[in-house]
């Protein structure tokens, strides 16, 4: 077999120079890539911005081979106000290269109309009846109030409303229309809420007002049951149910309390804004000493020794006030139970009593409360009943609040308006100093004349004096 005989190409210097020139450049271009930012735009090359809405420009992020980054924005300024388009160029240079990238940014109404019905996307209406609207506005965030822009049409089971703005854009709302009263009758008590019965007085039925959105008369439909025995002391209930031509159903609760009456030629002590020392505690004593018990309507001021003695010595104990602030007790129903609240607990974490006595601070017939919330006394007289106090006003007052600021005046004031063909609750205050120099005084001239001396407690027939607010 011949062997070829192969020969050798003998390469030139000058080709030799080429080949190792040729190499390092790429190799130099190769290592000068490698220093060539990353170059990353922060949001899509194209963008809609929808008219009048802010807008902030991403811009592009710039990124070197050890993890620098710096975000370059553009130069353009974009105006969200008006319909327009915006080449935006971004421009970045450094000692090599100068880099630029270009985008478009549309800006445009493309928010849709709103349209909002009045009352609810399902309504129901009565079979025996027509459906009535409720109404309904449009808005849009170019053309503002388009209200009288939108059609309505109404189908068997439905209501379409579509509305179209001044670019376009549409909007659609469906109200779902069914034939099927789903309303229970209305219940109004006649009268009030909470009914006060002497022991063994007949109750009389006040009955209730009846109103439905579908039937005319459900007068005979009422079904009344009530647990009342007047002949004894305690808490009892008037229902009243009814139901409509759709069986809805209604119920409301009348309460009835049936009391002892307050005993005529009695003296009913009461003292509120205490307990206070050198006061209620020397009145303690001097009650003591006579056999007389009263009812404290007590704060959150004084010794906590003394609401215990209160309690120890076998008087009554009720709620009055803890701040006494007329502007914050009476400025709403929240208010007025937390500040209700304070006195409730001191009372029972010193004494163990759950009290639900309660005196208003300037009685129920208050009119300053007005000046804070109109018609705030009518709610709570109700609430405080709903939630199991009681509230007790007084038909005597002693005048130791106002021109009775002595105790000579003070015991005139007493002796003259009590009387032995009423009870007597006598209004007074433990923390003032002529009230508690005359109280032995006023004890001794009713004892002395055939007056007899008792506490309020829960099961007492209030005493309640007109609603003013």
């Amino acid at each position: 077999m011949l062997k070829k005989k192969i020969k050798k190409r003998r390469v030139s210097k000058s080709e030799y120079f080429i080949n190792i020139t040729v190499t390092l450049v790429l190799i130099l271009f190769a290592f000068a890539l490698l220093f060539v930012p990353r170059v990353t735009l922060n949001a899509p090359l194209k963008e809609i911005i929808n008219i009048n809405s802010s807008y902030t420009d991403k811009g592009i992020t710039i990124s070197d081979i050890l993890g620098n980054k710096r975000i370059v924005k553009p130069l353009d300024k974009i105006n969200t106000n008006k319909n327009r388009d915006y080449n935006i160029n971004y421009t970045y240079k450094d000692n090599i290269f100068t880099y630029h990238i270009s985008k478009k940014i549309s800006v445009k109404d493309i928010e849709k109309p709103k349209i909002k019905l009045n009352g609810n996307l399902k309504e129901y209406y009565c079979p025996n009846g027509e459906y009535k609207e409720q109404g309904f506005s449009a808005y849009d965030n170019v053309d503002k109030d388009i209200t009288d822009k939108v059609k309505v049409k109404k189908e068997k089971d439905k209501i379409i409303y579509r509305v179209l703005d001044s670019s376009g854009n549409k909007s659609e709302v469906v109200r779902k229309l069914i034939a099927k009263d789903v309303d229970s009758p209305s219940i109004t008590l006649n009268g009030d809420d909470n009914i006060f019965l002497n022991l063994n007085e007949p109750y009389i039925e006040d009955n209730v007002t009846i109103s439905d959105n579908c039937d005319n008369d459900l007068t005979s439909n009422i079904k009344i049951t009530n647990d009342i025995d007047n002949t004894k002391v305690g808490d009892y209930r008037v229902t009243y149910e009814v139901s409509d031509s759709s069986n809805n159903k209604s119920k409301i609760v009348r309460n009835v309390k049936v009391r002892e009456p307050l005993k005529t030629n009695t003296i009913y002590l009461t003292f509120d804004d205490g307990p206070r020392d050198g006061t209620t505690d020397v009145i303690l004593d001097i009650l003591k000493e006579k056999g007389v018990k009263a009812t404290f309507f007590v704060t959150m001021n004084g010794n906590d020794s003394l609401i215990k003695r209160i309690v120890d010595e076998g008087h009554s104990i009720g709620i009055h006030t803890a701040s006494h602030k007329y502007d914050i007790i009476y400025a709403s129903k929240d208010n007025y139970f937390n500040d209700l609240e304070q006195v409730h607990k001191r009372i029972y974490d010193i004494t163990g009593v759950d009290s639900k006595l309660i005196r208003f601070p300037g009685g129920s017939s208050n009119t300053i409360s007005k000046k804070y919330s109109e018609g705030i006394m009518s709610t709570l007289t109700k609430e405080v009943l709903n939630k199991g106090y009681q509230y007790y006003d007084w038909n005597v007052d002693s005048g130791d609040a106002s021109f009775a600021t002595n105790p000579y005046k003070l015991y005139n004031s007493v002796v003259n308006s009590i009387s032995h063909d009423k009870y007597n609750v006598i209004l007074m205050h433990d923390t003032k100093t002529y009230t508690r120099d005359a109280l032995s005084s006023i004890i001794d001239y009713c004892l002395s004349n055939g007056y007899s001396f008792d506490s309020l407690d829960i099961d007492t027939m209030p005493i309640r004096q007109r609603l003013n607010n």
